[in-house]
């Protein structure tokens, strides 16, 4: 732990960008299948577990935050484009992800669409903060 009161800037950004037609329940489903393989794919954005005064385990979480943004279908399209440009790591929920119910027909889904063709409803991208921001320009603040 340290003493500087200075605010910690992170190398790197973890940002998810959402299609900005879907409902509440959508946001938040789709939020969360997005970020779920960073920990896996780049173990060094997980941070060390927590514990209460009690001592109570729990799981750890990133260390870094975590930025929602959103924008039309377009501004998606663009997005998943430049990612890929770029080689950074991404992970994407298509709108046919809705009515799959398991891991497997979510995988399937996926591959059965060519990458110009697929109904992205939401990716996730980390990387270097200024080629993240260069992925997701025009795309605004989640509200």
């Amino acid at each position: 732990m340290t003493d500087d009161p200075a605010p910690v800037r992170f190398d790197t950004k973890i940002a998810i960008l959402l299609r900005d037609d879907l409902q509440t329940w959508q946001r938040l489903n789709v939020t969360a299948f997005l970020v779920s393989g960073f920990g896996t794919a780049v173990p060094e954005l997980v941070g060390e577990p927590y514990a209460d005064a009690d001592g109570t385990p729990y799981l750890p979480m990133f260390r870094q935050p975590v930025l929602v943004l959103e924008g039309g279908k377009e501004t998606l399209t663009t997005a998943h484009t430049r990612a890929v440009g770029r080689g950074v790591a991404l992970s994407v929920f298509t709108s046919d992800l809705f009515s799959t119910g398991n891991d497997r027909d979510n995988r399937a889904a996926v591959r059965a669409v060519r990458r110009d063709g697929m109904d992205l409803v939401g990716l996730a991208v980390h990387g270097p903060r200024n080629a993240v921001d260069k992925i997701l320009k025009g795309a605004s603040m989640h509200s």
